[in-house]
């Protein structure tokens, strides 16, 4: 299949379940508007080691995310502390690197597959066929726990979670820059690298492999965040004194939702994969061209 055909066929799909989306929950008024990225292939001079460190020479030529959004969009105030997030690519593993500003260093779930986002943590969505079933999503924190998960079709769909779906031969790698857990001094950040292999992600895809040139999948990217007291010398999710319940945890977001609702894959991002120093231009113009005529 040539490219053209790859993201044309992409975005049928799209345009076919646009048609049965969830938009009637979105906030009246509300205009989806999907972020574009450009994954561009790893130089093949560049050592990609996974540690956390996200200073090697690889990132740094990398195309670099710069902030993220509330998941509601510009009806909500922006984010308070800042995120950045990068991808890469070769022929054995998607990269992806992110740093998140955090004066609060907090994490207790330190097992595979517990709920990370009760507490704060980075998140990743991958739907690369675009079909909006059978979507992956990965969970890390600050401890370098990982919940990673299948989900058969969105949850307004009846669709369910798949907690032992693993993906096999994951490398991750957190750096944290402050005192994790300890509440009596203000951290920096903490940073993420992750390698997925294509062996897993071609479960969630139509051929095997690592992408072609200029394909396109649907991504998003969320950070959980939530308010904090220091009550005793430990973190504690910070208590609405009305409610006698936690405040509700902010949802920052690569591609804002327009209703707080990140199992919503035809609202997701658009990813477009292109090999080194290649010209997306055409492949980015044609796929904001079909995008809109879906919308």
């Amino acid at each position: 299949m040539n490219k053209k055909k790859v993201i044309r066929s992409f975005f049928y799909v799209s345009c076919l379940l646009v048609t049965v989306s969830s938009f009637c929950q979105q906030n009246e008024g509300y205009t989806y508007a999907p972020e574009f990225y450009v994954c561009q292939k790893l130089n093949s001079d560049d050592k990609m080691v996974i540690d956390g460190d996200i200073r090697d020479k690889a990132w740094q030529s990398a195309t670099w995310i710069s902030q993220l959004v509330d998941i509601e969009g510009d009806i909500k105030p922006k984010p308070l502390y800042d995120t950045k997030i990068a991808m890469l690519w070769d022929a054995n593993y998607l990269y992806i690197a992110a740093e998140l500003k955090e004066p609060h260093l907090w994490a207790t779930m330190d097992k595979q597959d517990m709920v990370i986002f009760h507490e704060n943590d980075f998140e990743v969505f991958l739907d690369p066929d675009g079909d909006t079933h059978h979507y992956g999503e990965i969970e890390i924190n600050a401890l370098g726990t990982i919940w990673d998960l299948l989900l058969s079709r969105p949850y307004r769909d009846k669709g369910r979670a798949i907690d032992t779906w693993n993906i096999t031969d994951i490398k991750k790698g957190v750096k944290l820059y402050g005192t994790i857990n300890f509440p009596s001094d203000t951290d920096d950040r903490w940073t993420v690298e992750m390698a997925i292999p294509w062996s897993v992600l071609e479960e969630l895809n139509t051929h095997d492999g690592p992408p072609k040139h200029g394909e396109a999948w649907k991504v998003n990217f969320s950070r959980v965040q939530w308010q904090l007291d220091n009550t005793e010398q430990k973190y504690q999710k910070k208590i609405d004194s009305k409610t006698k319940k936690p405040f509700a945890e902010y949802n920052w977001v690569w591609s804002p939702q327009g209703v707080v609702a990140m199992h919503q894959p035809e609202t997701w991002g658009i990813v477009i994969f292109g090999d080194q120093k290649s010209d997306m231009n055409p492949h980015i113009k044609e796929a904001k061209t079909i995008e809109k005529k879906i919308l």
